[in-house]
C-alpha cells in the first residue's frame, strides 16, 4: 500500500489522533519565537503556547471546515468572501483581546499600557498584520492538507465506484452469455432426442461437464486458460453429436504455460461460428479454430464457412457482448479483428495476457 494511502487511512480511521499529531507538530515548531527573557520561563512558554493552539485552530477550523466548503459548494463567491473577511475579522480581534486582557498579566511583569477595547477593534493594520497573520499561519497548512486528503478520498471513491459499475456491467453481460449459451446447447440436445439418437444420454453427461464448469468455475475474474481448451473441447464434443461427417471440425492450441484469462470469452468467438457457420450452411461447412499463447501474447482465430448474405453473417449476442467484455477487462491491450471473405468468416482476438 502506497505511504499517501495507508495516511489517508489512518487519518480517516483516527481522526482525533491525526489532529493530535498535527497540533503537537505545529506546538513544537513555534516553541521559541520570542527574544523576550521573562516570555522564556517554562509557565509562560506553556500560557504562550496554550494560547497560540487556541486561536490556530479556531482558524484553522474555520477556513477548512466553514470557508473551503462553503467555496465548494457555493455559486454565490461574494458570500463566501463577506464571510472569510468578517469571520477573520472576529478571530484577529479575540485574539488580541486575549492576549491583552488575559495572556499579558499572567507573563509580563507590571507595570505595562493596555490597549482600551474600541482601540483594540479599530486598530485594522495590527490586526492584519500581526493578528491575522499570527492567527491564519499554520491554518493555510491545515486547510491545504485537508483538501488535498478530500481530493484523494473523493478520487478513490470515484474509481472504487467506476469499478464497482464495471463489475456490474460485467456481471450482467456474462449473465447474459449463459443463458444464450445454454439455450443453444439445449436445442441439440433437443434435435438428438426427437431423432431418439443413442448419443443423447452421452450429450446430457457433456452438457453437464460444461455445466459444472460455467456455474461453479467462473465466477472470479480470472480463470486458468487450460479451462477455457477444456471448455472449448468438450463443446465441440457436443456440437459433433449434432452433426454428421459433413462438419469439419479443427482445434489446434499450442500453450507455453498456464496463465490467467477472462471466462467465456473464447468460447463465445467458437459458438458465434456454429451459430452463423455450421447451422446455415447446407454444402461442406468447416470451423477452424487455432489458439496459440506466447510471451504472454494470446492469438485465438476462429474460421467457418457461411451461406448467405455478408451483413447477416455474426451478427448477434456473441460478438457484441465479447467486445464489451474486452473493453472492459483488457482496455488498450486486444485487438478483436473480423474478415469477410467471400463464402468465408474470420476473426482473430490477440490479448496481452498478465500473470494473475
Amino acid at each position: 500500500m502506497p505511504l499517501i494511502e495507508r495516511i489517508v487511512k489512518f487519518s480517516l480511521t483516527h481522526r482525533f489522533q491525526t489532529h493530535v499529531i498535527f497540533w503537537l507538530i505545529v506546538a513544537m515548531l513555534f516553541m521559541n519565537r520570542y527574544d523576550i527573557e521573562e516570555y522564556k520561563q517554562l509557565d509562560s512558554i506553556i500560557y504562550r503556547q496554550i494560547y497560540y493552539i487556541s486561536v490556530t485552530m479556531l482558524a484553522s477550523y474555520f477556513l477548512a471546515y466553514l470557508i473551503i466548503s462553503k467555496l465548494m459548494r457555493s455559486k454565490n463567491y461574494l458570500e463566501v468572501i463577506l464571510y472569510f473577511v468578517v469571520g477573520s475579522y472576529v478571530i484577529s480581534a479575540c485574539s488580541r483581546i486575549v492576549v491583552i486582557y488575559l495572556l499579558e498579566p499572567l507573563i509580563r511583569t507590571q507595570p505595562f499600557g493596555q490597549e482600551s477595547l474600541g482601540e483594540i477593534l479599530t486598530d485594522l493594520p495590527k490586526l492584519l498584520t500581526h493578528y491575522f497573520a499570527l492567527s491564519f499561519s499554520a491554518a493555510w497548512v491545515f486547510a491545504f492538507v485537508k483538501l488535498i486528503r478530500d481530493q484523494y478520498v473523493t478520487q478513490q471513491r470515484s474509481l472504487t465506484l467506476e469499478k464497482e459499475k464495471a463489475e456490474t456491467e460485467l456481471k450482467a453481460l456474462r449473465n447474459q452469455l449463459n443463458p444464450h449459451f445454454l439455450f443453444n446447447t439445449l436445442n441439440n440436445i433437443y434435435s438428438l432426442s426427437l431423432m431418439n439418437s443413442p448419443v443423447t444420454s452421452g450429450s446430457i453427461a457433456g452438457l453437464s461437464e460444461i455445466l459444472d464448469y460455467v456455474l461453479y468455475r467462473c465466477n472470479t475474474s480470472y480463470v486458468p486458460l487450460s479451462g477455457e481448451i477444456k471448455l472449448i473441447e468438450n463443446y465441440l464434443i457436443l456440437e459433433k453429436l449434432r452433426y454428421d461427417d459433413r462438419l469439419r471440425i479443427s482445434f489446434d492450441h499450442d500453450t507455453e504455460k498456464e496463465i490467467g484469462i477472462a471466462p467465456l470469452i473464447l468460447l463465445s468467438l467458437v459458438e458465434n461460428a456454429f451459430k452463423h457457420g455450421a447451422s446455415v450452411d447446407a454444402g461442406s461447412p468447416f470451423i477452424a479454430i487455432d489458439l496459440r499463447l506466447k510471451h504472454n501474447r494470446l492469438t485465438f482465430k476462429v474460421i467457418n464457412s457461411f451461406v448467405g448474405e455478408e451483413e447477416t453473417a455474426g451478427n448477434g449476442i456473441g460478438l457484441s457482448n465479447v467486445t464489451r467484455q474486452l473493453e472492459l477487462i483488457y482496455p488498450s491491450r486486444y485487438n478483436l479483428d473480423i474478415k469477410r471473405i467471400i463464402n468465408i468468416y474470420e476473426v482473430e482476438l490477440e490479448i496481452d495476457l498478465e500473470e494473475v
